[in-house]
């Protein structure tokens, strides 16, 4: 899932940081306009109820046309399936939206060391930070438990002339045979509900290879220490540092990365020390 809600305290800008534009002018789209003079996509039918904007995001120099939910109060679930998958009209839009947490792991992304590193992004709702990574020709995997993530991802990719990159869907608490293993696992505010941190951690280790790195970027929730007491019992050693940056419009974000891991792997912060 994708997360509840962000942080405007006012915090320096840290000098090495990718720094990213949000242009907010834009125009309500109704749910399944073509926004890219192309043929409509076809993975979903159309579904009335919610209006979608298109977001111009510049992130490390490079400009990226994100199609997102026109705000909060969207739904649209006429067949139930978010309902069966547990994903309440509350919660429905949370995957929709681009997240202060999101851009500053996108921000990261943007110079990630990769290694030739198999990459999943765990939560991924738009899959900001996928993109950012599929623009680099990493061999990354989006993965969302929403029914419309698949969908957004697509358009969002023919938005910004990207090819196709690979989607899976990825249920936290239940099984995901066809999602593989991964050395690098990225998410951003991922920990907001009480039962997540131990199913998240578990969902990891199912994903991780024998030499893994997690990387997770958390707005200082208060689920964080019973995730790190999670993946400690799982082998990982871990170590947090600030995410602290000036966001678009004079926000300042205030959150940690959260980093995790196992085997020989190491960590490469997006921050220096």
């Amino acid at each position: 899932m994708t997360p509840v809600g962000c942080c405007r305290c006012r915090l320096p800008l840290h000098p090495s940081f990718p720094f990213f534009l949000s242009n907010q002018a834009f125009a309500p789209l109704l749910a399944g306009q073509d926004t890219t003079g192309g043929a409509a996509l076809t993975e979903k039918p159309f579904m009335p109820g919610y209006q979608v904007k298109v977001e111009t995001l510049t992130i490390g120099g490079a400009e990226y046309q994100i199609r997102s939910l026109l705000d909060l109060q969207q739904f649209s679930d006429p067949d139930g399936e978010a309902e069966r998958l547990g994903i309440s009209s509350a919660t429905w839009p949370l995957f929709g939206l681009v997240w202060p947490s999101a851009q500053v792991l996108a921000a990261a992304m943007h110079t990630q060391p990769l290694e030739g590193r198999r990459v999943l992004e765990i939560g991924a709702g738009l899959a900001l930070a996928s993109l950012v990574l599929h623009q680099r020709d990493a061999d990354v995997t989006a993965s969302d438990c929403h029914p419309l993530a698949a969908q957004f991802m697509r358009e969002n990719l023919k938005l910004n002339q990207l090819g196709p990159m690979v989607y899976q869907t990825g249920h936290w608490a239940g099984s995901n045979p066809a999602l593989g293993q991964f050395e690098l696992i990225i998410g951003s505010d991922v920990l907001y509900e009480r039962d997540q941190p131990e199913q998240l951690a578990g969902f990891i280790d199912c994903h991780s290879s024998a030499s893994v790195e997690v990387m997770i970027v958390d707005p200082d929730r208060g689920q964080r220490s019973r995730f790190c007491q999670a993946m400690s019992a799982r082998g990982y050693r871990h170590h947090a540092r600030r995410a602290d940056c000036q966001l678009p419009g004079g926000q300042a974000y205030r959150g940690r990365f959260l980093y995790f891991l196992r085997g020989d792997a190491s960590t490469s912060d997006p921050l220096p020390g």
